[in-house]
């Protein structure tokens, strides 16, 4: 899987950056926690701190665009996305609550 960034633009009232990006992928379209890892990886960033907010693949394609918030911190992605969007990207406040717990 190749990933492509195609466009960046910061957002620092939110504390992101919102980016679009296109993946050549061999088989089927990829699962969205496998391309928020590998977009992680590309950013260098935490896993927790990406957020897949969509990815389109035209039939009978082998490239996927999609669209990706990358968060400064994972606190930052649970205090400002909406539940669905965390539960399907799979960042939980109780990852949050561990953290806060490990710290003290």
């Amino acid at each position: 899987m190749e990933i492509d960034i195609l466009s960046e633009e910061d957002n620092p009232l939110l504390h992101r950056r919102q980016v679009q990006f296109e993946i050549v992928h061999d088989e089927a379209t990829p699962s969205r926690l496998s391309v928020r890892d590998s977009l992680a990886a590309t950013l260098d960033k935490d896993s927790d701190e990406v957020v897949i907010q969509s990815l389109d693949t035209k039939f009978g394609m082998r490239k996927t665009v999609g669209y990706a918030k990358v968060y400064e911190s994972p606190e930052a992605a649970i205090d400002v996305e909406q539940d669905h969007m965390l539960e399907r990207n799979k960042i939980s406040a109780d990852a949050e609550a561990a953290e806060a717990e490990a710290e003290e």
